[in-house]
Order: C-alpha cells, then sequence, then structure tokens
C-alpha cells in the first residue's frame, strides 16, 4: 500500500505533509506507518517506516530531525542533523535545505510552519497544554530568530482531535477560564457535567492572535478516523495496550 500524505496548498510548493497511518509495515495496535520510536513497536519497523518517509520526503533517513517531546512550549533551532538523544522540546525550526523537521502525534494538533520568503520552516507539537503554556508563539519567535516574519509565514495545523471526540472534565475548563475568561468559545455542552474541547479551534485563536499570515486546519479528526490515523484517546477507551504514532514533517 502507498503512503498517504496530506498536504495543503498553502506550504506548497515546500515539500511537506501530514502522514496517515497507511503504507506501513507495523501490525497489531500499531497496523501501518507507526513512526514512534518511543512506542513499543518492534524497533525495526518503526525504522523501515521512518525510512519511507524520508524517500516520500526525498531525503535520506538521517535528515529526519525529531525531538524527544514533553508538552512544552521549548523550540530547538536546527542546523544539521540530529545525533544521539534527541533534546527535550515540542518544536523545531531551520533555515537550513534538506533537514527534514518531523513532529509525532496521536491527537495532539502537528503544525507545519513556514515564511517561504524568508527560507524558514518550522514544526511544532501542540496539544492543549503546549498550545496553553506558548509552543505556536515560542516557535514563531524562533523563526523571526533566523529572519522570518510572521505575516509572511503559514501555519497550518494537521490531523488533530475534534471537538465532537474531546471530552474534558470541569477542572480541564475551570484551569482554562482561570487564565483568559473568552476561552469559553473553546467548549461546549457535553453529558452531565463533561464539556467538549475545540482543540484545532484553540490553536487556530493562538496563532491568529499572535499573528501569522495565514493559519488553517485541514479538518482531519484523528479520534474518528481510525483507518487513516492512531489517536492515544481511541487506545484508552477500548483500554489496548499502546498506540502508534503518526508523522507530520516539512523540508525546504
Amino acid at each position: 500500500m502507498m503512503l498517504e500524505m496530506l498536504t495543503s496548498e498553502s506550504l506548497a510548493p515546500l515539500r511537506h505533509g501530514f502522514f496517515t497511518r497507511k503504507g506501513g509495515a507495523s501490525s497489531g495496535v500499531y497496523s501501518g506507518l507507526n513512526c514512534g520510536s518511543g512506542s513499543r513497536d518492534q524497533s525495526e519497523l518503526v525504522e523501515i517506516n521512518r525510512a519511507r518517509v524520508a524517500k516520500a520526503m526525498d531525503a535520506e533517513p538521517n535528515a529526519l530531525c525529531g525531538v524527544y517531546q514533553v508538552h512544552s512550549a521549548d523550540v530547538v533551532t536546527v542546523k544539521a542533523p540530529t545525533r544521539g538523544d534527541k533534546p527535550k522540546a515540542d518544536a523545531l525550526v531551520t533555515n537550513v535545505p534538506g533537514l527534514v523537521l518531523a513532529i509525532l502525534t496521536a491527537d495532539c494538533q502537528p503544525v507545519l510552519f513556514a515564511d517561504r520568503e524568508a527560507g524558514v520552516i518550522g514544526a511544532a507539537h501542540a496539544g492543549w497544554k503546549g498550545a496553553r503554556d506558548g509552543v505556536l508563539e515560542a516557535t514563531l519567535d524562533a523563526m523571526e530568530a533566523l529572519g522570518a516574519q510572521r505575516a509572511t509565514t503559514t501555519a497550518i495545523i494537521g490531523p488533530c482531535i475534534s471537538q465532537r471526540n474531546y471530552e474534558v472534565g470541569p477542572d480541564f475548563m475551570e484551569d482554562f477560564l482561570s487564565e483568559d475568561a473568552n476561552y469559553a468559545r473553546f467548549f461546549a455542552n457535553g453529558q452531565d457535567d463533561r464539556m467538549m474541547f475545540d482543540l484545532p479551534g484553540f490553536g487556530l485563536h493562538r496563532l491568529r492572535t499572535a499573528g501569522v499570515g495565514q493559519a488553517d486546519w485541514v479538518g482531519h479528526c484523528t479520534y474518528g478516523d481510525e483507518a487513516r490515523f492512531y489517536s492515544y484517546r481511541r487506545s484508552c477507551h477500548r483500554k489496548e495496550s499502546d498506540y502508534g504514532r503518526l508523522i507530520s514533517t516539512i523540508r525546504l
């Protein structure tokens, strides 16, 4: 099966992709293109999957640059292929052609950035915590340090969990409202005291408030489309032992 790589015309002609789980070598709960070395999948299969992604990006596997994601607002500026232990962070930026920035997700937002005029790109992993704590704004700051401008930067949110499938408790909502009462618009009523949180809507709000020239969501829900996407929350609801990780990439 061929790899499936979702793209955005707004990032063209840069090579980029929000890869689905289709076309991979993994099986079982990881069936498909599991690119998470932190999963309990067979490491050799993960490496095969990552090599297929690199080929689709017209790059060697060692050109894939990632981070040890910890739901932070930390950003790494990449100048050469990463070697050894990955730095703990949740976003990467570069202005070096040929390097492939890679982010792993399984419900959180993968966000790809580009200022094509300046020749600067970025990639961020933004769950609710990272988005609330400023990882998207920090990515833009790091891109500006390389010569990008927010007004000419495009940011595209890839497949992530949608509001209809993201149930949260009252404490979660209160935590958000304690920072900004206007965040109430990202919550809808669920059953009993539960609320439904709009993660991509919140991400778009943070990006647009930060001043990016264009910000969009591709519109695909990871929880609701099992054939194409891994989902941490879906795996928890099913009491599965683990889950696969999707990969999103961009290069100059």
